[in-house]
């Protein structure tokens, strides 16, 4: 009965807290700092790669599990 009692005062106790917590602190003026006008090397290239090699992760692990079925029962 006492753990049941320290689990509901736990769990009110973190519904009482949580906006408080979440509540924004004192704003405070941020300056962005200036961006270099300059060209990127990467241009995106790593992306599409990156995009094809999950591609083909998916795919080789739908053939994997879909392949191998083709066990015959043996039968006496």
């Amino acid at each position: 009965m006492k753990f049941r009692n320290l689990l509901a005062a736990t769990a009110a106790l973190s519904l009482a807290a949580s906006p408080a917590l979440a509540a924004p602190s004192a704003s405070v003026d941020r300056v962005s700092a200036p961006v270099a006008q300059e060209e990127s090397d990467l241009e995106g290239g790593s992306g599409i790669i990156i995009a094809l090699l999950a591609a083909a992760a998916v795919i080789a692990g739908i053939v994997i599990a879909a392949g191998g079925n083709d066990d015959d029962p043996i039968s006496a």
